[in-house]
Order: structure tokens, then sequence, then C-alpha cells
């Protein structure tokens, strides 16, 4: 393909990072806005130009999808032969070709796939006994100390450094990890940090290996730069041994792995370590609507910290669509019914499941939604965890709490006797753990207690055909039942379904509709964030939850997580409400804050639900509850407002927009109250319009309406 071909179709900024010359680029890039596009076509590019061999480049993602997707991309741009690896891959392949060189002719050794059952027996030697979640809770913090260059004997300060919370005392783990570090050299195998560093011993100490990687790669890509830890840092640079060609793509409003050893400071201090290097910010959104960019812009504008440098300012260019629909229930399963009925609604209108998604802070708040989906009859996947009732310790819990049936007391109320029930497993409600493993296992659990509650908090009552009503049974037996009957409902297996998914595992991914649900303080951010650095990264959790959405976005929370309960805040990362209900636009520099009317809680007239969007204040219902508007007084009131607009010759959605005219239409206003009620219209307004307003409600024509001498 040639050049020109290459260049074809690119926006001016993407034009600007495919053409940078030879040396360090960095490009910051935006949700959206064509990442990869740029990077392969700078490749394609520099080779069309005879710059560069594409077998002399070696791009490095962080997910085998991406590297296939990136290959596919480049073969298609007439750039076969690009080595398109994740950092593990090209680290695997290295060691395996030198191993012999490198190891005195022996084999390269086994490399362990989980760290789970060396941990746990490391674990075992220094006097601890663990599960296997302790043992993955105790394996990611040594993932964390090997990513980030920590020997064992250092562990205990760098954690506290970092203000790590691991699953036992500092001074344990780094026994555990000595242990750990022990066993492998005993057994003669490795795991995938090893191998990283093997990668990196081989180049680093061995001149023949690093000479011959050296003559083979020249030019160097990374994707997602913003996510390397400083072990995947030291392999590039020895790669790099002192040579410039190196382009980097990352987007630090994106960076939500810092708890893996990730940081986004590489990607910051890039252009200070890289003299004369390039930077192209790509800002143009492709991806998404201009509501669905507004909203992302609202959520990131307020970012503190290092990372909130090098934010970007999107800008939409597809076609305008819906505005984003924020909304509050009484408590989660009521707020699961609705997504579960708009996501029926959704696919009624022919949106396919798979384009679909359903998306939340923690794992254990999929049950409620998996349960919602299956009584609606939607069929649903989830993602990046396993389906909540076939989860180990959810399986666990059931048979405890069916053991328990026998020996509970009959009138022992029914959360008490969950409660004892599990902590009799050793599950304590009020001490959840620290380690990330044990937490979400701790939160899975006490999923089962709110469902509990929820259970116990149902009418009382049933009907019996045409009998009297008789009393419902909330015994331990009787949830038990109900716990098995949802289980069985939730099983069924579906081929393509709307997707469940916590925030961390839709990174990279889309979806033409996104339902981001549970934003309550609390579950986002979580309880657990407590520094800045780590309220930030729950802040950009929610900026990646929104910039998902291609056309259509839900946000949503129950103010209690079960009926009846304590009342929550809404998220504080969601934008605030001006008088009118709609998002607070940012004020220029040095402006001062004008006060406010108070954003007044509306409810849909329809079904009840709080309305936060402003055109779905303005109607006074939401836009899927039926409208009944009054089409005649429409039309008489956009033939008076087109006379008003041209007698005070300003534009007609001065005068009203069409949102505000098909509110009166449909609520049909008679007294200064009822119109002061729709969102948008103030005193200025009632004043200037109101007495045509009620005259055209009362049935006048345009003609009979006065039309003159407007108040200014």
């Amino acid at each position: 393909m040639t050049a020109e071909r290459v260049l074809a179709g690119l926006d001016p900024e993407q034009r600007t990072a495919v053409t940078a010359p030879a040396g360090p680029v960095c490009i910051l890039a935006g949700a959206g806005t064509g990442k990869t596009r740029a990077v392969t076509h700078r490749i394609a590019y520099r080779s069309a130009t005879g710059e560069i061999s594409p077998r002399q480049v070696l791009a490095v993602t962080f997910t085998a999808r991406a590297a296939a997707e990136m290959r596919a991309r480049l073969a298609g741009l007439g750039a076969a032969g690009v080595q398109a690896r994740t950092f593990h891959a090209a680290a695997l392949r290295q060691v395996r070709y030198f191993a012999a060189r490198l190891l005195d002719g022996r084999a390269m050794p086994e490399l362990v796939e989980s760290k789970a059952r060396l941990v746990g027996l490391a674990a075992a030697r220094a006097g601890l006994r663990v599960d296997r979640t302790g043992a993955r809770d105790l394996a990611g913090e040594i993932e964390w100390a090997k990513s980030s260059l920590v020997e064992p004997g250092e562990y205990a300060v760098a954690a506290a450094k970092a203000l790590r919370e691991p699953p036992h005392e500092p001074a344990k783990v780094a026994e555990v990890f000595a242990a750990y570090e022990a066993l492998k050299r005993r057994q003669g195998v490795i795991d995938f940090e090893d191998m990283l560093r093997a990668a990196v011993w081989g180049i680093e100490e061995h001149p023949d290996v690093a000479e011959q990687i050296r003559a083979q790669y020249r030019h160097f890509v990374v994707d997602e730069y913003q996510d390397v830890n400083p072990l995947q840092q030291r392999l590039l640079e020895a790669w790099l041994g002192g040579r410039d060609d190196l382009t980097v793509v990352g987007d630090a409003s994106q960076t939500i792995y810092s708890f893996t050893g990730a940081t986004a400071g590489y990607l910051i201090d890039f252009p200070r370590q890289r003299r004369g290097a390039v930077v192209v910010r790509l800002v143009r959104d492709y991806r998404s609507t201009p509501q669905v960019v507004g909203l992302a812009n609202a959520v990131i504008r307020q970012a503190r910290g290092s990372e909130a440098r090098l934010r970007l300012e999107l800008e939409g260019q597809r076609p305008p669509g819906p505005e984003p629909d924020l909304k509050i229930f009484p408590d989660e399963p009521a707020e699961a019914v609705a997504v579960a009925r708009r996501c029926r609604d959704l696919l009624a209108a022919g949106t396919p499941a798979s384009e679909i998604a359903v998306l939340f802070r923690t794992n254990a708040q999929s049950e409620a939604y998996e349960e919602a989906l299956a009584e609606a009859g939607v069929p649903y996947v989830v993602r990046g965890a396993e389906r909540f009732f076939e989860r180990t310790e959810v399986r666990q819990a059931m048979v405890a709490l069916r053991a328990a049936v026998r020996s509970t007391p009959g009138e022992t109320p029914l959360v008490q006797a969950v409660v004892e029930a599990l902590s009799a497993t050793g599950w304590v409600r009020e001490r959840p753990p620290s380690g990330g493993a044990q937490r979400e296992q701790w939160e899975a659990l006490a999923a089962l207690v709110t469902l509990a509650e929820e259970y116990a908090a149902q009418p009382q009552l049933v009907p019996v055909g045409e009998a009297a009503a008789v009393q419902r049974d909330v015994s331990l037996a009787a949830f038990c039942d109900e716990l098995a009957r949802r289980a069985e409902q939730q099983h069924a297996p579906t081929v393509e379904g709307v997707t469940l998914a916590s925030l961390h595992s839709a990174k990279g991914l889309e979806w033409d509709a996104v339902f981001l649900v549970g934003l309550a303080d609390g579950t986002l951010p979580t309880t657990y964030a407590k520094t800045p650095d780590q309220m930030e990264e729950e802040r950009r959790l929610l900026y990646v939850g929104v910039t998902r959405a291609r056309q259509w976005l839900w946000l949503s929370y129950g103010q209690s997580r079960a009926a009846g309960g304590r009342a929550r805040r809404p998220c504080r990362f969601l934008p605030q409400l001006d008088g009118s209900g709609g998002p607070e636009r940012a004020r220029p520099p040095g402006s001062r804050q004008r006060d406010r009317r108070p954003a007044r809680v509306v409810s849909c007239r329809v079904c009840g639900t709080t309305l936060l969007a402003g055109a779905d204040r303005k109607l006074g219902r939401c836009p899927t509850c039926p409208s009944d508007l009054d089409e005649d007084l429409f039309e008489r009131l956009k033939q008076w407002r087109a006379t008003a607009a041209a007698e005070q010759k300003i534009p007609a959605y001065v005068v009203f927009t069409d949102a505000t005219l098909v509110a009166l239409a449909e609520r049909r206003p008679g007294t200064p109250a009822e119109l002061l009620a729709i969102g948008g219209i103030g005193p200025r307004k009632l004043g200037q319009y109101g007495e045509a307003v009620f005259a055209l409600v009362a049935g006048a024509t345009p003609e009979d309406v006065p039309g003159k001498n407007f108040a200014k």
C-alpha cells in the first residue's frame, strides 16, 4: 500500500502522529479517538516510505486480543511481519530461544500457570493456614512486589510506602514471599514475573544476546502505556538499549490497575525523560455520541492528582443521540428490575443482546441483575467472573444454610439465621478482609445476607386463588428453597446475551447501550478507597464506564441496598445538577459561582422514578413512559413561538426549546406554579410568556394570543 493511501481518511491529529519523524513519540489518545488506527497507520506509513522494515518492529500490547487485532490491521495495510505481542508473550519467546545459551545448555524451566498451590505451601511453611482464596490474595501481593522490582526483604517497607493493605501482617507476607521463592528454586520452576526478569537479565548480562535482539528489533510501539509496571518498563529499556525509536500510546484518565503495580508515571514523564519527544493529543471521539462524550468530560473534569495533568477534553464526532438517563430508585432490587425491563425493551426494538452491557463496581453485585434479567426472560452472559450461584463460596454457603435449617429454632428471624449460619463458616459481617480475593468472597456472602433482608421485607400475606390470603413462609428453609429456585433459573445456558461485567473487566470494550448501575457512595467509590489517589482511581473507573457507551447510557443507583434499608448518597463523581436538572457546566477561569436554585427532586408522573436528566425533568416523565401529548396544543404553541421569535428578532429556541413545548403540550399548565414547575422556566419567562401560554392551553388560537410588547 502506498504512503498516500495509508494517510487517506486520517484526521489532522492522527496524521500528525502517523507522520511524526523517527524518535520518541507520545500519543495521548482519549477513549474512542482511534489510537489503534493511529499506531498501525504509523507503522504502515513508515514501512511504505521505506523508513523501516516491518520485521524489525516490536509492538507490545496488554492482551492477546489487542495483539491479534493489531496484526490483522497491519496485514490489511500491507505491513505484515510486525511482531505484535503481549509483554509476557514477547519475553517467553525470547527466553525460550536463548535458553540454551543463558542456562548452559539446559532447557527453560517449566512455567507455573498459577501461583496458588505453591503460595499455599509457602504460607504453611511460614506458619499460616490459608484456603485457596487466601492463597490468591497472597499471590497477588507477591505479583505486585515482583512487578514493582521489590525483593522479599524489602517488601514490608515498600508495602507501607505504597499504602498497600496486605491480607496479613507485612512481615508475615514477606516471609511467605521468601518461602515461595525458595520452593520455586527447589522445584525448578519459574512464574511469569521470573520470565520477564529472565528476559531482562539475558539482555543486561549477556552482550551477545543483547546484540542479537537489538539487531532484530529496532522500532518499538507500546499500547496502553499508562498500564506499564516497573518490571515491564525495565524490559522495554533493555530492548531499546539506549535507542529512542519508541512510540507509546496511552490515556492517563484510564489508569485503573494501579493495585497491580501499573503506573501512569512513565506516560506522564515521557516528554521529560525523552529529549525531543513529539507529543500528539487525539481528542476526536468517534465512538460515542456528543451527549455521552459531554458526560464523560464532566466526570473527569474534576479529577485531581498527577494523572489529571494529562486529561483530555474529548470532542464528539458522531451525530447527536439521546441524553444519558440518570435515575434513582428506592432500592437495589427495584433498580435491577427497571434495568431488566429496559433491556427487554431494547431487545424488542432491535438492539442485539451482544450490544447491551450492565456494568458494576464489584462482581458481587451481579446476582441482582442475573435474577432480574432471568425473570424478564432476557439472556445474559457474565464476563470476567463466574455467575453468582456458580461461585465456589456461594455454593458452599448454600450447603451451610441448608444444613443450618435442622439446628435453627423456627422462631429465629430470617436475617439472624442466615448471618449465624454464615458465621459458622468463618464469615464475619463486621470485618471485611483486606485481601482482594478474600474481600470479593466476603462481598458475595454479604450479598446473600442482603437477599435475606429483601426476602424478609416482602409482603407477608400472599393470595391463594379466591381464598383468603395466607401468611408467607419466611423461614430459613423457605429462603433456601428461594435460593435454589434462583440458582436453577439463572443457570440456563445462553449463546448470546446481555453482558454483565465489572468496570475493570469492561476496559477496552464498547457497546451500543450501557447501564452503569449501583452508583452510590460506598459502592462507587468503594468504602475501601481511603487515600486521595485511591479516590481518583475510583473516579477514573466511572469515566471508563461512561466511555464504553456508543449511543445510549443509563446511570442509576438504589437509595438503599434492600427495601427499607439505610439511605445512601449518590456517587460523588456524578456531575452536580443545575437548577434545571442538567449536568453543571464548567465555569470560565476566574468567574464567580452564581447562586443556583437548589435542584428539585422531580419524579416521573407515570411510574414515579426520580428524574435527573434535564429533558426528562422538563417532560415530567421517563422517555420510555407513555406520552399524553396534546398534538393540537403542540402545533398551536409552535405557531405562536414562531411569531413571538420573529417579533423579538431572536431564534425560536430562545423563546422555548422544542423539549419545553412538548412539556407544555403534555402537562398543560394552568397556573403560574404549574408553569414554573417545568424545568427551564423561571420568573422571567413566566412574566414574558405566561399569559400567552395560559391562553393557548385554554384553547385560544395563535392569532388570538397577544404577540407584541413582550417584557424584556
